[in-house]
């Protein structure tokens, strides 16, 4: 009865056409539940198909900027239905309107229909057209009740994995599955990097990616229990997916990731936080210097 089981939902998108990028994830969504899915995990910023606008044309802006949804609006409000009629939690993603630039989002609905979390990226990519969001804050990690029993789950998106204090800030908070929303090409080393963070973090984590565009797909989970009760060590990889479009089911033991995280060394059992300091200091030194990210 620990099994968790989050699907994946690698779609490609109809453009900016919200309507129908509604209609395909519902579709997604059915089909994560008759495969036995507790959770439905889309890919980043699914409303609107992760689109932006041209720079070099400033009324494109504008026609992005209305793209923007809030939480009450009817896409989200959807989702949330679906969930409590699906019996299945749903982390549904879309450009949040906000006060001021829009957000990049990730909401968590529970199999009843109760929010469980909204969480905006914090690690906006700044060097290109994602410096036309309003970042994030704060990471926040939520309980998400489920037929085999709640779970402490977190967010990050895309960029945000790239960064280890992402993860380790969830974990601290007690998570112990991350759900990953992402849109970029997840070749070899990014991969590697969020089996890294699994590993030092003995978390869970699940990416669910857009198919098709050049070098996308790959949706990947591991399940960051590195060594056996023996100390052989074992493959974290539970699931990768190819380029194309589909559902694919992670499945989580979280007994064992519990029994795991209670007696191995990574985590928080052996840090040092007082040695950090540094790691919270604005200061930037070359060759890090850019203009164009903020502090």
């Amino acid at each position: 009865m620990s099994l968790i089981r989050v699907a994946l939902l690698q779609m490609a998108a109809c453009g900016d056409n919200q309507e129908a990028n509604l209609t395909k994830g519902e579709d997604f969504c059915r089909q994560a539940r008759a495969m036995g899915a507790d959770i439905a995990l889309f890919p980043e910023m699914w409303n609107n198909g992760y689109t932006f606008f041209d720079p070099d044309r400033p009324d494109t802006l504008e026609r992005w900027q209305v793209q923007a949804i809030g939480p009450q609006d009817g896409f989200v409000k959807h989702f949330q239905g679906l969930a409590k009629e699906l019996q299945m939690a749903i982390a549904i993603t879309y450009l949040e309107r906000w006060d001021g630039p829009p957000r990049d989002t990730v909401s968590l609905f529970d199999r009843n229909g109760a929010l469980v979390l909204t969480y905006a990226k914090v690690h906006t990519c700044d060097f290109d057209l994602e410096a036309a969001c309003t970042p994030g804050d704060e990471f926040y990690v939520g309980n998400l009740d489920t037929a085999q029993g709640p779970v402490k789950v977190g967010a990050m998106i895309c960029f945000d994995r790239e960064f280890p204090e992402s993860a380790r800030l969830l974990m601290l908070q007690g998570a112990e599955l991350i759900l990953v929303p992402n849109a970029c090409e997840m070749e070899e080393n990014r991969t590697g990097q969020l089996r890294a963070r699994a590993y030092e973090n003995m978390v869970a984590v699940a990416l669910a990616n857009y198919a098709d565009a050049p070098h996308f797909g790959h949706s990947v989970a591991f399940d960051g229990m590195a060594f056996n009760p023996d100390t052989t060590s074992r493959d974290t990889l539970l699931v990768r997916a190819g380029e194309g479009e589909g559902v694919y089911v992670a499945t989580f033991d979280l007994a064992k990731l519990r029994d795991y995280r209670a007696r191995e060394v990574w985590g928080n059992a052996f840090r040092k936080p007082g040695q950090y300091s540094l790691l919270t200091s604005p200061r930037v030194e070359p060759p890090f210097e850019r203009p164009e990210a903020p502090r």
